[in-house]
C-alpha cells in the first residue's frame, strides 16, 4: 500500500455547482505544506474527464473512479474504456492510506472493504447517496462491508454542515449516531438547533448530556479535524469515498461500488 501525506492543491477553479452533479465542491484553505521529498499526487478537472469515459460502458462503470490518484494523468482510450481488464493493465491503482481516526464505524470488525467516507450532511449528493446506494450496498454486503462516516464540511456553500456534524457526534456519545444520522439526511426537519433538539428527544437520549455537548463545542474540533486531515489529503467535494483505499468521488451508482467491491473482494486489484 502507497502511503500518501499530502496532495497538493489542485488546479481546478472552486464552484457552488456540484462536481460533474455526483459531489458538492467548495474552496477548501491551503493545507500544510509537505516536505519535498513526499511523494505528492495532483488531482485535476482534467482527471475527472478522462475517468468519465467509461461511464459510457456498464462493464467499465468503476474503472475512471479506481485511478483518481495515479502520479501521472492518461487518456483513455475508447478500446480501453470497454475492456477494463485491459485498462487496468495500462494503469497504476492508487490506494490511500485513510485512517479510520475514531470515527463512527457501522458494520463487522472483520469485514474485507472498508469505505471511508467524507460528507457533508447538508450536501445533496451525499444526502443522496445516503438514501438510494448506501443502502442497496448494506444490503448487498451485510458481512463483508463496513462503513466509516468522516465530516468534511464545505462551510462555504454549507452553513448547517458543522453544526449538524458536531450534533451527530454528540448523539453519538451516547450511542445513537447512526440513527441520528438517519434522521439528518431524512430531512425530516431543516438543519437547526431546534431540530436537533427533537431529534435527540425522539431517540430518547440524555438531553441534558447531548445539550451540554452542543455547548461545550468539543464535537465542533472532531468536525473540524476530519476536515483538515481531507484537505491535506486532497479532497475537494463531498462525498468522497475510499474503499479499501481507491478513491471514488461522488454519488456514484450502486454498479460503480458493486464493481470496485467485487474486484476487491475476489483480489483482481492489485
Amino acid at each position: 500500500m502507497t502511503k500518501v501525506t499530502s496532495i497538493p492543491k489542485p488546479d481546478i477553479e472552486t464552484a457552488e455547482e456540484p462536481l460533474l452533479e455526483t459531489s458538492h465542491e467548495g474552496p477548501v484553505e491551503e493545507a500544510a505544506a509537505a516536505p519535498d521529498d513526499s511523494k505528492t499526487l495532483i488531482f485535476q478537472r482534467s482527471h475527472v474527464y478522462a475517468a468519465l469515459l467509461p461511464l459510457a460502458f456498464v462493464a467499465g462503470l468503476a474503472v475512471g473512479y479506481l485511478f483518481w490518484g495515479r502520479a501521472s494523468a492518461k487518456t483513455v482510450a475508447p478500446a480501453e474504456a470497454q475492456n477494463p481488464a485491459a485498462q487496468a493493465q495500462s494503469q497504476e491503482v492508487q490506494r490511500y492510506d485513510v485512517p479510520e481516526d475514531d470515527d463512527p464505524v457501522w458494520g463487522p470488525d472483520q469485514a474485507s472493504i472498508t469505505i471511508i467516507e467524507f460528507s457533508d450532511y447538508e450536501c445533496p449528493y451525499c444526502r443522496k447517496w445516503h438514501l438510494q446506494i448506501w443502502p442497496l450496498i448494506r444490503e448487498a454486503y451485510p458481512d463483508q462491508v463496513r462503513l466509516v462516516y468522516r465530516d468534511f464540511p464545505l462551510t462555504n456553500i454549507h452553513a448547517n454542515a458543522i453544526p449538524a456534524a458536531a450534533a451527530a457526534n454528540c448523539a453519538g456519545e451516547q450511542d445513537a449516531y447512526w440513527e441520528f444520522s438517519d434522521l439528518l439526511f431524512s430531512m425530516e426537519l431543516e438543519l437547526s438547533a431546534v431540530s436537533y433538539e427533537q431529534y435527540a428527544s425522539g431517540l430518547g437520549l440524555d438531553m441534558g448530556v447531548f445539550s451540554e455537548c452542543l455547548e461545550s463545542g468539543r464535537q465542533d474540533e472532531e468536525v473540524q479535524g476530519d476536515y483538515e486531515y481531507a484537505a491535506n489529503l486532497g479532497v475537494r467535494s463531498t462525498p468522497t469515498f475510499f474503499i479499501n483505499g481507491i478513491a471514488v468521488v461522488g454519488a456514484q451508482p450502486f454498479e460503480v461500488f458493486q464493481q470496485v467491491i467485487e474486484a476487491e473482494l475476489a483480489g483482481e486489484i492489485p
